[in-house]
């Protein structure tokens, strides 16, 4: 059953409408005033307001105000004098759902109510099913529970809603592009379109044309008008990753784009209007490359009214098994393999590599175990990522004589275990157990140091 608050000043009124709306199933709440309409709001689970304009005390739209700072999405209808149309129009402008001046037909009235009711269904339905999808996985497909993204989910909750522009940073393959969508989806924009460019994949002229579009004969190939990025994003979000790649002598056309909301298509005259929300992102330090004198400090300041920055895989070693767990359970389903499972010595494996490549690198890692492992079992033997052994390490092994310091007969997991453990332990009591600088000197995060300390058992010694 729906329920209906019905706000108005006159007793006879509450009465009649109050009748009608049961007659029709409805559940209907009355109020005399809107300070007495605040007090259903805050204790009943409203479906639709219907209000008077002209109340004593706190007035229609001082009371609609008063409601949207409680429930933006709550449908509010109001209830007009013939002469007052100038203040039902305002009260539109304020979020009112809709107005009817009076008098009008039972009919009219429904009409408008079932309507109303239906768009705040949907809205809800919309929100509910957004936010069991973060339960499952997080934003947009975002998977981690460690401190770190939880701060990521919260800043992303209070920046969503708004306008601003926001800047993501952080490494490569730490999910900029899903921060981005759940930016949108998380949005008041979340029925418009979500457009996104990536700004390091095409050359000057065409990354232009791509943003603003094209008209008909502006250059060779051009056959057609062409609507660009920004035009098709009109009302909803573009996305333009690796923001630090774009060309210094376009960064001046974008600004303007982004400022004053307007554009001229290449090779046009034009002046096109857009309402944009724009999120980029980056893996350079832009400040330095403002310094360089690479990117306008102008297009930066407006791209950074609010920074969210992601952590390193590696900064976020608890959220590895559930990352795993998830991506396992992706390949299973992409590779028609229902029964494919992870042993848990590749797990604590994989909890204690580096990640270089952070949540890409790993994914690509679990990928290739999925497909390449025997009995659909995945193994330590069939996680190995591709960081491991770069150039620097291989030198180092080519140069290092194994002879002179492996005992003839030694097993490899003997010979590993022992020269960890005697370096852990090096490094520990070279820093007088600060862990922190223990870290720095063996080359790894403070967390995989932690978890190698209880691997090994090593406890601070008194």
């Amino acid at each position: 059953m729906y329920s209906i608050l019905v706000v108005d000043d006159e007793p006879n009124y509450l009465v009649v409408l109050s009748e009608l709306l049961r007659d029709e199933g409805f559940e209907v709440f009355t109020a005399p005033s809107g300070k007495d309409g605040m007090a259903q709001v805050d204790e009943a689970d409203l479906d639709l307001i219907i209000t008077d304009m002209q109340m004593p005390g706190m007035d229609g739209l001082q009371f609609l105000d008063a409601i949207k700072e409680k429930n933006s999405n709550l449908p509010v209808i109001m209830i007009t004098a013939f002469a007052e149309v100038d203040k039902a129009v305002a009260a539109m402008q304020a979020g009112a759902y809709n107005y009817l001046s009076k008098p009008f037909s039972n009919d009219e009235l429904l009409i408008n109510i079932n309507k109303a009711i239906h768009h705040y269904s949907l809205v809800k339905e919309n929100t509910r099913l957004r936010k069991e999808m973060f339960d499952r996985t997080g934003y947009s497909g975002m998977v981690g529970k460690s401190k770190q993204m939880q701060q990521v989910y919260e800043l992303i909750e209070k920046v969503a809603p708004t306008p601003s522009s926001v800047l993501i940073t952080g490494e490569s393959g730490t999910g900029k592009e899903l921060v981005a969508k759940a930016i949108h989806f998380n949005s008041r924009r979340v029925d418009k379109p979500y457009i996104t460019v990536n700004c390091a994949a095409l050359a000057e002229n065409l990354l232009e044309s791509e943003l603003f579009g094209h008209e008909k004969g502006a250059f060779t190939g051009a056959v057609a008008m062409r609507k660009g990025r920004f035009e098709l994003a009109d009302g909803g979000s573009l996305f333009l990753d690796e923001i630090g790649e774009i060309p210094l002598a376009l960064q001046a056309k974008l600004l303007r784009a982004i400022q004053e909301k307007s554009f001229e298509r290449v090779g046009g005259t034009t002046t096109l209007n857009v309402d944009v929300r724009i999120v980029t992102a980056t893996n350079k330090d832009l400040k330095e490359e403002v310094h360089k004198g690479t990117f306008r400090e102008d297009l930066y300041y407006r791209l950074n009214v609010i920074q969210l920055k992601l952590p390193a895989l590696r900064e976020r070693q608890d959220d590895i098994p559930l990352l795993v767990e998830y991506f396992v359970n992706s390949m299973a389903v992409r590779l028609e393999k229902p029964d494919l499972e992870i042993e848990k010595d590749a797990m604590r494996l994989l909890v204690s590599l580096p990640w270089e490549g952070n949540v890409r690198e790993l994914e690509n890692t679990i990928e290739r175990a999925a497909i390449l492992c025997d009995e659909n079992i995945i193994r330590s033997e069939d996680v190995q990522p591709e960081s491991l052994g770069s150039d620097k390490q291989k030198a180092f092994g080519r140069e290092l004589n194994l002879e002179q310091v492996i005992p003839a007969g030694a097993g490899l997991n003997d010979v590993l275990y022992a020269i960890e453990d005697r370096m852990l332990n090096q490094a520990l009591d070279e820093s007088s157990f600060v862990q922190a600088r223990a870290a720095e000197k063996l080359g790894i995060t403070k967390s995989l140091l932690q978890y190698k300390m209880k691997k090994y058992g090593i406890k601070k010694r008194k």
